[in-house]
């Protein structure tokens, strides 16, 4: 069976057709994935312009999906259902997916299956890798989001953490405005901290050993926050006298990359041992993260623990995670109605 996902979330446009394999260990195969990124667009608002967002979405949604079904060698008859991302994100970008999403469903008779988008990236390490060996820690962490789920059975994934303040992400993306570099700022931070560093700035830690009163149902100590490692740097810039040089942005780069990675490692696998996974993975757009994917593969070959990531273009945004966590759920028999509405704060 094929399945067509559509992720409108935020600022990508995505399409794709992902099929069944009938291997049980490897599920999946892609044989589209389109995205219409809009990075040029909102790289001049230094961060993505909701209003901007929705408007671009309905300019290319048509085309987008067009394009993976040619990519596909794919029709409209050839497929057995369209999934769509319900939630979380943009609401506006959310109702561009899921309105053209309902509409083509009804107009191919196909059923509809709503998809978290959350789901999607912990799916894509599947989509990538094949089946991971269960129970498996996920760290999810992108732009939006930085959370641990404990993914206990197939379709199952249960929450154990999240960010109290701002996301990985995010925090890149205001560090780099602080520097001048520009946005996105995980990319640019990424390779310049090559050239830095990483002792050079001394900045914080922080570990938290008390309940969220927002979330009493998680334990809170392996949760994350980022704002003071981010206020730490304003302090540092705002500190310095005159103008940085292309060596001193570099060492600030390296030096907070090397606490946010060390983070982001240390509570995912202090997660892995206290629920004794088998596996552990790490998905969303900051797992692009050169150092973090290093010292991820570094930590799991010192604990002889397997480590599953996905490829750079399932790291981003895409569709083809949706439509593979589309495929997960349309085999447990969960399929959505055309009066289905987005979600900006879908909870998983």
């Amino acid at each position: 069976m094929r399945m067509l996902g559509i992720e409108t979330s935020c600022d990508e446009t995505s399409a794709a057709v992902v099929e069944e394999t009938g291997d049980a260990a490897k599920p999946w195969a892609v044989r589209s994935n389109i995205v219409a990124s809009q990075v040029p667009i909102h790289r001049e608002w230094g961060g993505v312009v909701p209003e901007l967002a929705s408007r671009q979405h309905i300019r290319d949604i048509c085309g987008v999906v067009e394009r993976s079904l040619d990519a596909a060698q794919t029709t409209w008859g050839d497929l057995g259902a369209i999934a769509v991302t319900q939630g979380p994100g943009l609401v506006g970008s959310l109702l561009v997916g899921v309105s053209f999403a309902k509409a083509a469903a009804a107009a191919a008779r196909l059923p509809l299956v709503a998809v978290h988008h959350l789901a999607g990236h912990i799916e894509s390490l599947v989509l990538q890798n094949g089946e991971m060996p269960l129970p498996a820690v996920v760290l999810v962490v992108s732009g939006g989001h930085t959370s641990l789920y404990l993914v206990d059975g197939p379709g199952r994934y249960e929450p154990l953490s999240r960010t109290r303040d701002d996301a990985a992400g995010e925090a890149y993306d205001k560090v780099a405005k602080l520097l001048g570099l520009g946005y996105p700022g995980g990319p640019v931070i990424d390779r310049l901290a090559k050239q830095g560093n990483d002792r050079a700035v001394a900045l914080p830690t922080t570990r938290l050993t008390h309940a969220d009163r927002n979330a009493p149902e998680l334990r809170g100590d392996l949760d994350f926050s980022f704002s003071g490692l981010k206020t730490a740097v304003l302090r540092h810039v705002r500190a310095h006298d005159g103008p940085f040089s292309e060596q001193e942005i570099a060492d600030v780069c390296a030096s907070f990359q090397r606490i946010v990675v060390t983070v982001l490692i240390d509570r995912l696998f202090d997660a892995a041992r206290r629920y004794q996974a088998k596996s552990v993975g790490i998905a969303g757009g900051v797992s692009a993260n050169s150092r973090l994917r290093a010292e991820l593969e570094d930590r799991g070959r010192r604990r002889e623990i397997p480590t599953f990531l996905p490829s750079l273009s399932l790291s981003t945004d895409n569709a083809a995670m949706i439509a593979a966590a589309g495929l997960r759920r349309f085999r447990e028999g969960i399929t959505a109605s055309l009066d289905l509405n987005a979600d900006a704060a879908l909870a998983l």
